[in-house]
């Protein structure tokens, strides 16, 4: 009795589950802010922060989230997703102004891509950073990309067609096309007792 009670207990849960994930997608899927062209597969946990209006969303074709997957706009915001883009878990994209990714792009786990940065003061040795206001410029992304795992990347860069970014990289700079880019960092090993 107590197995029966606790699988039908489990199978509701799921249930719910699937109820309330269906519920968050209808921000994407039945708005008129939002452009799909084909397929759209988004898997659980994704997360979509959109204003009532006056910003706008393109998907091409065959783009896909995994799970924990979370994209933020504003309104005047515009995100364009062209065909067979993948996001690997935890990644994130933050749209003020605007951000373009091309076509056959690919994001390992826990990328995050941003088009803007608070702003900020430094007077009489105080820092000051300004919560609500931030510096906007476009993020383009090219098309046949492959970025690594946690990287991050800021506003006003463009990274070219073919660009391979290695894992854990900041970008803050343009990258060109058919380039790699890599983290080089050096372990220092010290023995204790010399």
């Amino acid at each position: 009795m107590k197995r029966a009670l606790k699988n039908r207990i489990g199978k509701i849960i799921a249930k719910l589950k699937l109820v309330y994930e269906e519920y968050k997608l209808k921000a994407i899927y039945n708005n008129p802010n939002v452009s799909i062209e084909g397929s759209l597969i988004i898997e659980e946990y994704f997360s979509a922060t959109l204003p009532a209006s006056g910003f706008s969303i393109k998907f091409g074709p065959a783009v896909h989230f995994k799970k924990y997957c979370a994209i933020l706009l504003v309104p005047k915001a515009q995100l364009t997703i062209a065909s067979n883009v993948f996001f690997n878990n935890y990644c994130s994209i933050n749209c003020l102004h605007k951000i373009s990714i091309g076509e056959n792009t690919q994001f390992g786990e826990g990328v995050k891509i941003y088009d803007h940065n608070h702003t900020y003061t430094y007077a009489n040795e105080v820092l000051d950073v300004d919560r609500h206001n931030f510096k906007t410029a476009p993020v383009t992304i090219g098309k046949n990309c492959w970025i690594g795992s946690n990287v991050t990347i800021l506003k006003g860069v463009t990274i070219g067609d073919n660009v391979i970014i290695g894992a854990n990289n900041l970008i803050y700079k343009s990258v060109p096309a058919n380039t790699v880019l890599k983290f080089k960092a050096e372990y220092i090993i010290q023995n204790h007792n010399t």
